[in-house]
């Protein structure tokens, strides 16, 4: 079993930084992929960014640039770094691991907010 705590979120003006942090309590193994998803209001759930060892890390073509997904192992922490954000990125961002047979965790989730 895994938990996911979000931290990070917050409002911040168009054009700033925000660096969400993820920490996974359990066993994270390093097949496991990890990643960021976002709802806004009224739309789908929607994947930002991905990790997996040994891959290159994969992004939504609307964040492509502006953000960068990185792990700690070690710590049982994922992290998205925000930058140039958009009042388009406001949304609650989710922490996600799955596992390489299909079990999924997800975190609570932290609002992002960007104000134009």
């Amino acid at each position: 079993q895994v938990q996911l705590v979000e931290s990070g979120g917050g409002l911040v003006q168009a054009g700033g930084s925000l660096r969400l942090s993820c920490a996974a309590s359990g066993t994270i193994f390093t097949s496991d992929t990890m990643a960021w998803y976002r709802q806004a209001p009224g739309k789908q759930r929607e994947l930002v960014a991905s990790i997996t060892t040994g891959v290159f890390p994969n992004y939504a073509d609307s964040v492509k640039g502006r953000f960068t997904i990185s792990k700690e192992y070690a710590k049982n922490m994922v992290y998205l770094q925000m930058n140039s954000l958009k009042p388009e990125d406001t949304a609650v961002y989710y922490c996600n691991v799955r596992r390489v047979y299909g079990a999924e965790y997800w975190g609570q989730g932290t609002q992002v907010t960007v104000s134009s």
